[in-house]
């Protein structure tokens, strides 16, 4: 058995957990910072950082006890260092490397994203492999031919707003609190999915990018009138708002959708993941479940706890990166943006 604590401390969630062999989770602890940012609006690096020094020591004390493991029972430290905040990563970098050091334990960096396409297969009886994966979460929209757990290739990714971004960004239009997912989520189902006709960006037929910044510009413009940015809000009732967010969700999950089969065509694989924190919209869960179903492919989303940010995830990975023959040294380092760590595996594009 190989046991692995993984660090997580990209954005706004510090979080350690120990799992063993890549797939069973003996603890999973999180600290979200959502409380701090809401006032915001949106994530502060600066606080999203302090926090992280606040709550990062006791959350790894928490995560050891929990899984009533000491220093002794840790094979290896896996920690995200891609991409993220840089103040953020390097917290979590910084905390790995001295515990990799005191504690005399080999070090892996994982990527962030990467980790959320191996999220689905956590917990699973056997690997869901080969299998296109669609990683939705607030700063990537991806898709991913998945072969094994190290061996993932690009095959689209947002050209401009994420998913997750538009979501928080038209909550914000509308007058909804942040985080943005789950209020819009909340506010729909009171609403109309078919009340307004929003673009759904294919980018072409053959296209499996993802771009989100034309359906915020149409509900900014629903909302205010044409080539407005504010005073319209006032006039919409409760009852519109629920149908403006139920039609912009509904056009968000249809392209998501539609990309993520013709992903599957394209591939001829006959399995489909789901991962990161727009992954836990019941929606976009239900309509790709039931496309899946229809289609007789077979379909894992990632557990609820596993979809927006945690160390489970990159422990899981790590271990496989691990097991695969991957060390860092003392001078790893954290990126805030580039997505993909040749050494997490052969991941190309």
């Amino acid at each position: 058995m190989t046991t692995i604590l993984g660090i997580e401390t990209s954005c706004d969630e510090t979080s350690a957990s120990v799992v063993d062999d890549g797939c069973t989770v003996r603890s999973n602890i999180v600290a979200s910072q959502i409380d701090l940012h809401r006032k915001y609006g949106g994530v502060v690096p600066e606080i999203a950082a302090r926090a992280h020094i606040e709550n990062l020591d006791a959350v790894v004390d928490e995560a050891l006890s929990a899984a009533r493991c000491k220093p002794d029972d840790i094979d290896a430290i896996a920690v995200t260092n891609r991409p993220g905040l840089v103040g953020a990563l390097l917290i979590g970098v910084t905390a790995a490397k001295t515990l990799s050091w005191t504690w005399d334990k080999p070090l892996v960096g994982v990527d962030h994203i990467l980790a959320h396409a191996h999220s689905a297969a956590i917990d699973l009886d056997s690997p869901p492999w080969p299998a296109v994966g669609l990683i939705v979460s607030g700063g990537h929209t991806s898709l991913f031919r998945i072969t094994a757990p190290t061996e993932i290739e690009l095959l689209g990714a947002t050209t401009d707003d994420a998913a997750g971004e538009a979501f928080d960004k038209v909550a914000a239009i509308l007058g909804l609190p942040y985080p943005g997912g789950p209020a819009i989520e909340r506010v729909g189902k009171s609403g109309n999915a078919r009340a307004v006709s929003f673009p759904r960006t294919m980018l072409g037929a053959e296209s499996l990018d993802f771009s989100f910044s034309g359906i915020k510009t149409a509900v900014l413009y629903h909302v205010h009138g044409h080539g407005q940015t504010s005073g319209g809000l006032e006039k919409q009732t409760e009852g519109d708002v629920a149908d403006i967010a139920a039609s912009f969700q509904q056009a968000v999950v249809d392209v998501l959708v539609r990309k993520t089969m013709l992903a599957v065509a394209k591939t001829g694989v006959s399995a489909v993941v789901l991962g990161g924190g727009v992954a836990a919209n019941s929606a976009l869960r239900e309509q790709l479940e039931s496309t899946c179903r229809d289609r007789r492919l077979d379909f894992h989303a990632a557990r609820m706890s596993y979809c927006t940010d945690n160390a489970a995830m990159i422990a899981a990975l790590g271990y496989h990166m691990f097991a695969g023959g991957t060390r860092d040294r003392l001078d790893l380092e954290a990126y805030p943006t580039g997505t993909f760590h040749a050494r997490a595996g052969r991941v190309r594009k």
